[in-house]
């Protein structure tokens, strides 16, 4: 049953906020918005969408403002969050997509496809000459932020240890980490690493030659008619159409400038715009639905075939497959993987940062889910990993599927589908300029 379609407003009792919902309501859903809403009220969380999909559909979309006052952005379907490290699936699609073409060879070594010098007077860990691109998709490649730190938050050190002013570039840290030794042997040890993926991405631009983005919107967006996705920038004043804004507890010191000024998180305590390949997208929790139900049928998906999926979800390189235990998670390419056996599959990842969470997931079962938060701490003190049990619990608790699919409608380049990558980017243009018009954000 279709009901109000946008707009619900009503008041709660708690800190005179208003709770806002957008998007088409439907009753049979109602479990997932119920969710959202003991969540996000239950954190003083402004603002998140939801998008859930079933057997490549999308049965739900739906943005959740709790409103404190005229700043609070009202959430759409379609307003777009930093995902964070749901960009990791991304990269991963797009370099096995590079495979899948002849293009790279999986196991090629990292050191042959990059140039990697090191700062004066350091040398690099010869095991470094080592790591492969597989080792890095799998977080495999000998780096250990736990034992040491992450490069892709440590600025002032790599500025100051470069003699570099801020901000620092991929370049600077990709030079100062050449000279830093590993903390395991590659291929040996599941240690998650940003800098890995970081790499990555500078291996996507060493093959194609062109700008990370561009490879990645050109192979993996446009033939999903995912055509708003992105990179995001750091600074408030650069707040990309349609994108909300983020909060948090915590300031530091801006790794933007030199100027040492104390800044909230999200604004300059750390450089988004080197995150790229690890960190740096923007989406909607519909732009990722559409992503992740790709995958749902592997002998359809138009963007990599059933070997390169299987390669994608498949056991990592250090663990033997006779000693695996069905139920037991892993890290594939780019994705934490629950094989359950009997071709059953659970495949998801998380996204963190300052002013972020976020859940992208793929259930055995045909249904997925991506809820996008607008910060990931406040006074509460209570955490946010919760809410994965929470949207199961709210899958688990649907009888009756609906039969729509609403990505024509929430697609702005639904209509562009079967043309060439020239009069697709002609179409997907012109076919913005309408959607816009149709959604309207703040």
């Amino acid at each position: 049953v279709l009901l109000p379609p946008s707009g619900y407003r009503s008041l709660s009792a708690s800190e005179g906020r208003e709770w806002v919902t957008t998007g088409h309501w439907f009753s049979e859903l109602a479990s997932f918005d119920d969710a959202m809403r003991n969540f996000m009220q239950a954190r003083s969380i402004s603002g998140a969408t939801l998008a859930v999909t079933r057997r490549g559909r999308l049965v739900l979309a739906r943005g959740y403002t709790y409103r404190h006052d005229d700043r609070d952005i009202v959430v759409q379907p379609v307003s777009l969050f930093r995902v964070a490290s749901l960009s990791k699936p991304i990269t991963a699609a797009a370099l096995l997509g590079l495979a899948q073409e002849g293009r790279l060879d999986i196991h090629e070594r990292v050191a042959d496809l990059l140039t990697l010098a090191t700062p004066p007077g350091r040398r690099p860990d010869p095991r470094l000459r080592n790591v492969t691109v597989l080792n890095l998709l799998q977080h495999l490649g000998g780096w250990d932020r736990h034992l040491a730190f992450d490069p892709m938050f440590h600025d002032h050190g790599i500025a100051e240890a470069l003699g570099v002013p801020l901000p620092i570039s991929k370049a600077d840290i990709a030079r100062y980490m050449t000279g830093q030794p590993l903390q395991h042997q590659p291929g040996t040890i599941y240690a998650y690493s940003n800098y890995g993926y970081s790499l990555l991405g500078r291996i996507i631009e060493r093959i194609v030659g062109t700008p990370y983005i561009d490879y990645v919107q050109r192979r993996v967006l446009h033939p999903l008619n995912v055509a708003r996705m992105p990179l995001g920038r750091t600074l408030p004043h650069l707040r990309r159409w349609g994108e909300v804004k983020y909060y948090t507890q915590y300031q530091g010191l801006t790794v933007m400038d030199n100027s040492r000024l104390r800044v909230s998180a999200p604004y300059g305590a750390f450089n988004l715009e080197n995150m790229d390949a690890h960190g740096g997208w923007l989406a909607s929790a519909v732009d990722l639905a559409r992503f992740a139900a790709t995958f749902d049928d592997p002998s359809s998906s138009p963007i990599l075939d059933q070997e390169s999926i299987g390669i994608m979800f498949g056991l990592p390189e250090h663990i033997d497959p006779d000693s695996y235990v069905p139920g037991k998670y892993y890290y594939g390419c780019g994705w934490l993987v629950r094989d359950l056996g009997i071709g059953r599959r659970n495949t998801w990842h998380v996204g963190s940062l300052p002013g972020s969470y976020c859940l992208l997931v793929r259930r055995w079962d045909g249904v997925n889910w991506c809820a996008l938060f607008n910060r990931r701490d406040d006074p509460s003190g209570l955490t946010y990993h919760g809410i994965d049990g929470s949207l199961h619990a709210a899958a688990d608790a649907v009888s009756d599927w609906p039969a729509h699919d609403l990505f024509d409608e929430y697609l702005p380049a639904a209509t562009c589908t079967g043309l060439t990558a020239e009069k697709w980017e002609k179409c997907r243009k012109e076919t913005l300029v309408q959607w816009k018009m149709r959604h309207v954000l703040f």
